[in-house]
């Protein structure tokens, strides 16, 4: 894993976010959505709305503002008519790409999708053609910056907490559980007050790639630039080492 500042990466992702703020919140929130409605309104018994608050929190989404989202859904389960979807498909040079998707239309997400991939000369594959290269992972990102517990005592409070693996970058600590512990491992370090820079149910490649030409950068950056900007669109992995 060395060679990937995980603290780099979430800070570029924040610092993007925070331009776009509403959109980040608009997402969170059809994300509690969906999670309400497929489970309840009480985080305590529904671990995919634990998730969605957990990584509400670490895109600094305010507690009222959760609060209310949650109580929204509950009154509008009627009217919460969102599916999740999944594409895989290949960027320029074989990199993988997998985006996530919540539409109350699956023919225009589908037609928005592919329209992204084939203007950065990619293409859209077929369900599960990249996806067995990624793994599902609960993924919290600590800043050393500030944390001042020392390493190895943060390590043991994660690894007693459930967590399956701790590393320590340049600028970083990075915590990885198995998808049903991420709650746990992230409730433990809550508690204590460590402060988390990112903390979600997350795909890890299990290899980067290295894109060479400048031409290949461009394309690559388009097809994400251009999903980002997707309305429906609401997570997006690639294993391109960037």
């Amino acid at each position: 894993m060395s060679g990937h500042s995980k603290f780099a990466n979430i800070k570029h992702k924040k610092e993007k976010n925070d331009a776009a703020k509403g959109k980040i919140f608009t997402i969170i929130g059809r994300e509690i959505a969906v999670a309400v409605k497929e489970g309840g309104a009480d985080p305590e018994n529904n671990s995919k709305l634990r998730d969605v608050i957990a990584k509400a929190k670490s895109n600094n989404m305010p507690n009222d503002t959760i609060e209310r989202g949650i109580k929204k859904a509950a009154g509008d389960l009627g009217s919460v008519n969102y599916e999740s979807v999944t594409y895989e498909g290949y960027g320029p040079s074989g990199t993988a790409i997998i985006v996530k998707a919540l539409t109350d239309n699956k023919n225009r997400t589908a037609a928005n999708v592919r329209n992204c991939f084939t203007k950065g000369h990619g293409s859209i594959g077929t369900q599960g053609c990249v996806s067995y290269m990624f793994d599902e992972k609960g993924q919290i990102i600590i800043a050393k910056e500030d944390c001042s517990m020392d390493a190895d005592d943060l390590m043991m409070m994660a690894l007693d907490a459930g967590a399956e693996d701790f590393s320590e970058e340049e600028d970083s600590y990075e915590v990885l559980t198995a998808p049903e512990d991420f709650s746990a491992v992230y409730a433990a370090l809550e508690k204590e007050n460590i402060p988390m820079a990112d903390a979600e149910v997350t795909m890890i490649p299990q290899n980067y790639v290295t894109l060479e030409s400048e031409e290949d950068i461009t394309f690559i950056n388009r097809i994400l630039d251009l999903l980002d900007e997707d309305d429906d669109v609401q997570e997006v992995y690639h294993n391109w080492d960037e």
